[in-house]
């Protein structure tokens, strides 16, 4: 089986959530399973830690499980346009991995959620994007063939799967769902294919 490992920071719930439903995605790729990993939040105040097992949700991602992963996806919520210090935190910690080349030409891709609408998800999820052209990683999005894209009213977009969380945290709408499991089982395809042309 060939690993698809889903980092991702979730501070309110909503990209957990979509975490969740793009390793279903994941999972409908018949030679692919699904490797969900957290991060703790970071803080400005040198003496705070966090406990190195989260009380819920996924164990806590470490820099190795990029070097077992077939292919990566990554999510963060959006603050002033930019991902979360989380994940910036835990992808500036990936120098060896970028000085070994380790992560060259994996597929990987981004997903984020916003408070509003206009929440800067495009630029959250190009921000994203960028540590991962600079591993070599091979980034794809979600192509219009995604019906999703074209019908939602919330959330999707074609840089990756997106979510309007909207002040009290709403659930994921249905077009949401689909564009998250869409990009799943695209990272998931695409590693499953170069997997067999390297053969």
């Amino acid at each position: 089986m060939h690993k698809i490992l889903i980092v991702y920071y979730s501070r309110h719930g909503g990209v957990a959530a979509m975490a969740e439903q793009i390793s279903l995605g994941v999972e409908s790729s018949q030679d692919c399973e699904a490797v969900l990993r957290s991060l703790p939040e970071v803080s400005a105040d040198h003496e705070s830690g966090a406990a190195s097992v989260p009380e819920q949700g996924a164990p806590y991602a470490r820099v190795a499980d990029l070097e077992d992963c077939a292919g990566m996806i990554i999510g963060s919520p959006g603050y002033f346009g930019n991902m979360a210090a989380a994940m910036k935190y835990f992808l500036d910690q990936t120098s060896r991995l970028w000085l070994a080349g380790s992560m060259i030409g994996k597929p990987g891709g981004v997903f984020t959620a916003t408070s509003s609408q206009h929440g800067g998800q495009e630029t959250v999820l190009t921000s994203m994007m960028l540590p991962l052209l600079h591993h070599g990683m091979l980034v794809s999005g979600i192509p219009y063939s995604e019906p999703a894209l074209n019908q939602t009213r919330t959330g999707a977009t074609p840089y990756g799967a997106s979510h309007v969380a909207g002040q009290q945290g709403q659930a994921l709408s249905e077009h949401e769902i689909s564009a998250c499991r869409a990009l799943g089982k695209r990272i998931a395809d695409i590693a499953s294919r170069l997997a067999r042309d390297a053969r």
